[in-house]
C-alpha cells in the first residue's frame, strides 16, 4: 500500500495527455482527427477509469487506516524564502477523488451521445479532460500556492465551458459574468494566503496549522487582523461555492451544455469552496467570530437560494438555485462545526444533483422534438408536462433524485441533511427553525419542477390539419446559430397552456378525439436539423442507451450512499466517521457516539413531515384534484374562509412574492445599478479626462508647433536683400535696447 502512496503524484496528471493530443491534432491533422474523434472519447473514459480504480484503492486503505501521507521536493530554495510543491492524501483528498472521478466518468459517457452532433465535440472533450486535470490537481495539493494555482486553472476552465457556445450572447455574457465575479473572490482568497504567509512564514498545511495556533495562544498577532485575513480567505470560497453576495453567476452558468451543469456546477467545482473550507477549518476555529461569519452566510444562502428556486421556469436554473442553497447547508455545518456531516452531505449531494441535471438534459433532449421552433424554449418547464409516458427511464430517475433532494427516506441525502438540521438545532435554534423552513421549501420547489416537467398535460403539441400551411422550423446549432426555412407539412402548431398551472382544463378537438378513440394519434413528424445530419422525431422521444446507462448509475449511488453514514457495526460507528478519524482528532473533535436508533427515528420524523408538507402543497398547486377543476379556485377559497383575505389581496400578496422570486430578489438589478452603473461612470469619467484632457494638451502642442512652422516657413522666401533687412532691423533693436536708447526716443517722440 505504500507503493500505492508514493504514486500518488501521478493523479492529476493521467489526463493532461488527452488534451495535449487533441489540440495539436486539430493543429497539424484537422481532417484526420475529426474523423477518430471517437478514440479521443474512450481514451478519456479508459484514463479517468484508471484514476477511478487508483482512487478507489487509496480510499479503501484511508478507511482500514485513516492516515495521511504527504510528499514535497523543494522548488525554490533561499535562506529566508522556500517554497515546495508536493502532493497529499488524506480523508479528505480521497474523498474528493472518488467524487471527482465517478461522476466524471458518468458525464463523459452521457456527453458522448449529448455531444455528438455539435461541432465542437473534441473541444469539448479538451475542455472536460483539461478540467478534470486541474480539479485533480487541487484536491491533493500540499500547500496554499499550489492550491491558487489549481484554483485559477479551475475557473479558467469553467470560463471556457460556460462559454462553450460562445456565439450565444447569453452564454457569452454568462462565462464574462462567471470569470468577473470569481475575480473578486479570487483576490481576496489571494490577499489572505499573503497575510497567513505573513503571519507564519509557510505556505504548507502542517506548517502552517502548528505557527499559527502558536502564534494565536502566544497573543503575537492583533485579534482584528486574524479576523480579517480569515475573511479574504473565505471570500475565495464564498464565490467558488456561489455564496451570498458572491452568488450571481452561478444561474446564468447554466447557459454551457447541460453536462458541464451536472460536473462542474453541481458535484465538483463549486465544491471547491467547500473543500478549501474544511481544508482550513483548523485555521477558522480559533479565530474569532469567523465561524459565526461562516453559519451566518450559510443560512442566508440556504433561504435565498430556496425562495429564488421558487418562480423559475428554467429547468436548469431552478436546479442551480436548488444546488446553492445546498452549498449553504454545507457551510452551515462547517459554521457549527460539523465537519463530518458538511462532508456527509457534499457526496450525498453531489450524486444527487448530477442526476437530475443529467436528467434535465435528458428532457431537454427530448424536447427539442417538439419546440425545435426556438431553440430558447427547450428548457421552459412552461412549455413542458405529460412526458412520463414518453420518457418513463428518465422520468423514474428524476423522480428518485427528486425524493433524494427533499431529504426522503432511504434515499442518500435523508441521511446527510437530516444530520445537519440536528446539529444546526443544538447550535442555534433561531438557525434550526430556518433551516428546518427551508427543507420545508426544498421539497415544495424540487417537486414542483417535476410536476412540471413530466406530470399533467402537453402545454404544446403538434395535430394533424387537414389542410396545407406553411410554417417557420428552426434547425438548432449547438453553436447559437439559427437559420430559418420553410417547410410545407400538414399540421399546424397549437398552443393549449402558456401558465404555469397544469391544473386549468384541456380541451381536445372533436378530430383529435376520433382519432384517439380509433387508436391513431396522427402523430407528425418533425425534422431537426443537426449541420448535415437529418434526424427525423415525432413526440418527445426517450434518450439513447449511453445517456440512460449514465442516469441509472447514478440512481444506484443515489440509492446506495447514504448507507456511509449510517452505522450498520456492533460499535455503532460508520463507514464515514471511520474514514474521517484522523481530521476529526486534528480538529480536537470527539467522535461520533453510538446511535440510539429510536432516538433517531424519533429526530427525524419532524423534518421527514416539513418535507412531504412541502411535496403536498406542491401537488396541491401544480397538479389538479379532478379534471374539471382548478386548485387555485380551491385554495383561495380555504383561505378567505380562514383569513377573511379577499381574492384581490391574497393575488397581489402571491404576485409580489412570485415578481421577487423570478426577479431573482432583484439582487442582480442592484449590481447592475449600483456597481456596474459606477464602475461604467468611472471609466467613462476616465474616458472623457483621458481624450480631453490628455490627449488635448499632445494634440495642442502639436498644432502649435504646425501653425508655428506653417508661420515661419513664408519668411524664407529665397531674396537675399529681404534677409539682410530683417538681420541689420534686429541688429538695431538689439543695440538700442542694449544702450539704453529707448529713453531717449520717447523723450525725442514727445517733444
Amino acid at each position: 500500500m505504500e507503493q500505492a502512496y508514493q504514486y500518488g503524484w501521478i493523479i492529476p496528471f493521467v489526463l493532461l495527455p488527452v488534451p495535449m493530443l487533441i489540440g495539436v491534432g486539430l493543429l497539424l491533422f484537422p481532417t484526420a482527427t475529426k474523423n477518430i474523434r471517437r478514440l479521443g472519447t474512450l481514451l478519456t473514459i479508459l484514463l479517468l477509469s484508471i484514476v477511478m480504480v487508483f482512487s478507489t484503492t487509496l480510499s479503501i486503505a484511508q478507511i482500514n487506516r485513516s492516515s495521511i501521507y504527504q510528499y514535497v521536493w523543494s522548488w525554490t530554495l533561499d535562506n529566508d524564502f522556500s517554497l515546495e510543491f508536493g502532493y497529499s492524501i488524506n480523508p479528505l483528498t480521497s474523498i474528493m477523488l472518488m467524487l471527482i472521478t465517478t461522476v466524471g466518468i458518468t458525464v463523459l459517457i452521457y456527453s458522448d451521445n449529448y455531444m455528438a452532433h455539435d461541432q465542437g465535440y473534441l473541444r469539448f472533450f479538451a475542455y472536460l479532460s483539461f478540467f478534470s486535470t486541474s480539479m485533480l490537481g487541487l484536491v491533493t495539493s500540499s500547500n496554499l500556492i499550489q492550491i491558487y494555482i489549481f484554483w485559477e486553472l479551475v475557473g479558467m476552465c469553467s470560463y471556457l465551458l460556460i462559454g462553450f457556445w460562445f456565439t450565444r450572447p447569453l452564454a457569452a455574457n454568462a462565462c464574462q459574468k462567471a470569470f468577473v465575479t470569481n475575480r473578486v473572490g479570487d483576490f481576496g482568497l489571494l490577499l489572505g494566503i499573503f497575510c497567513f504567509f505573513w503571519i507564519t512564514g509557510s505556505f504548507e498545511f502542517g506548517d502552517l496549522f502548528q505557527m499559527f495556533n502558536n502564534s494565536v495562544y502566544n497573543n503575537q498577532v492583533n485579534s482584528p487582523f486574524l479576523t480579517l485575513c480569515a475573511v479574504l480567505l473565505f471570500a475565495g470560497a464564498v464565490a467558488k461555492s456561489a455564496q451570498f453576495p458572491l452568488h450571481v453567476w452561478l444561474p446564468d452558468a447554466m447557459e454551457g451544455p447541460t453536462p458541464i451543469s451536472a460536473l462542474i456546477h453541481a458535484a465538483t467545482m463549486v465544491a471547491a469552496g467547500v473543500f478549501l473550507l474544511t481544508r482550513l477549518l483548523p485555521l477558522f476555529m480559533v479565530i474569532p467570530y469567523i465561524m459565526d461569519l461562516i453559519s451566518l452566510i450559510g443560512i442566508i444562502t440556504i433561504l435565498l437560494g430556496a425562495t429564488l428556486a421558487l418562480a423559475q421556469k428554467d429547468i436548469k436554473r431552478g436546479l442551480a438555485y436548488s444546488t446553492m442553497s445546498q452549498l449553504g447547508y454545507m457551510m452551515l455545518a462547517l459554521g457549527t462545526g460539523s465537519y463530518r456531516n458538511a462532508l456527509f452531505h457534499l457526496i450525498t449531494h453531489a450524486y444527487s444533483k448530477a442526476l437530475l441535471f443529467l436528467g434535465s438534459g435528458s428532457v431537454i433532449h427530448s424536447m427539442e422534438s417538439i419546440v425545435g421552433y426556438s431553440p430558447d424554449k427547450n428548457q421552459n418547464m412552461v412549455l413542458m408536462g405529460g412526458l412520463t409516458k414518453h420518457v418513463p427511464i428518465t422520468k423514474i430517475s428524476y423522480l428518485l433524485g427528486t425524493f433524494s433532494l427533499c431529504g426522503i427516506p432511504p434515499l442518500a441525502c435523508f441521511w446527510s441533511k437530516n444530520e445537519i438540521l440536528n446539529d444546526t438545532w443544538l447550535y442555534s435554534p433561531i438557525l434550526g427553525i430556518i433551516a428546518s423552513i427551508t427543507a420545508g421549501l426544498t421539497a415544495f420547489y424540487m417537486f414542483r419542477i417535476y410536476l412540471l416537467t413530466f406530470e399533467g398535460h402537453l402545454k404544446v403539441h403538434f395535430q394533424n390539419y387537414s389542410g396545407n400551411q406553411n410554417i417557420f422550423l428552426y434547425s438548432i446549432s449547438l453553436w447559437g446559430k439559427t437559420c430559418s426555412k420553410r417547410i410545407n407539412r400538414n399540421f399546424r402548431l397549437l398552443r393549449i397552456n402558456n401558465t404555469e398551472s397544469s391544473s386549468l382544463n384541456f380541451k381536445k378537438t372533436s378530430q383529435s378525439d376520433e382519432k384517439e378513440k380509433k387508436g391513431d394519434r396522427g402523430r407528425p413528424f418533425i425534422k431537426i436539423l443537426y449541420f448535415d445530419n437529418k434526424k427525423t422525431f415525432s413526440y418527445p422521444y426517450e434518450s439513447d442507451n449511453t445517456m440512460l446507462f449514465s442516469l441509472l448509475i447514478l440512481v444506484l449511488f443515489t440509492l446506495v450512499v447514504g448507507s456511509i453514514g449510517i452505522p450498520f457495526n456492533q460499535e455503532g460507528t460508520d463507514i464515514l466517521s471511520k474514514w474521517v478519524t484522523s481530521f476529526i482528532n486534528l480538529l480536537h473533535q470527539k467522535e461520533r457516539d453510538s446511535t440510539d436508533w429510536y432516538e433517531f427515528l424519533k429526530g427525524e420524523t419532524f423534518s421527514v413531515s416539513i418535507a412531504y408538507f412541502g411535496i403536498f402543497l406542491a401537488s396541491l398547486f401544480y397538479k389538479p384534484i379532478y379534471s374539471s377543476f382548478n386548485n387555485f379556485d380551491l385554495i383561495n377559497s380555504f383561505i378567505n374562509i380562514k383569513t377573511g383575505l379577499k381574492r384581490r389581496d391574497l393575488d397581489k400578496v402571491i404576485n409580489t412574492l412570485y415578481d421577487w422570486s423570478y426577479n431573482r430578489a432583484y439582487i442582480d438589478a442592484f449590481y447592475t445599478t449600483s456597481f456596474i452603473a459606477m464602475i461604467r461612470g468611472l471609466s467613462k469619467l476616465t474616458h472623457f479626462f483621458d481624450r480631453r484632457i490628455i490627449d488635448a494638451i499632445t494634440n495642442g502642442v502639436g498644432l502649435i508647433s504646425f501653425f508655428l512652422g506653417e508661420g515661419i516657413k513664408y519668411v524664407g522666401g529665397g531674396r537675399i536683400s529681404f534677409y539682410l533687412f530683417f538681420y541689420f532691423s534686429c541688429l538695431l533693436i538689439f543695440f538700442l535696447i542694449s544702450f539704453d536708447l529707448l529713453p531717449f526716443l520717447r523723450f525725442l517722440s514727445v517733444s
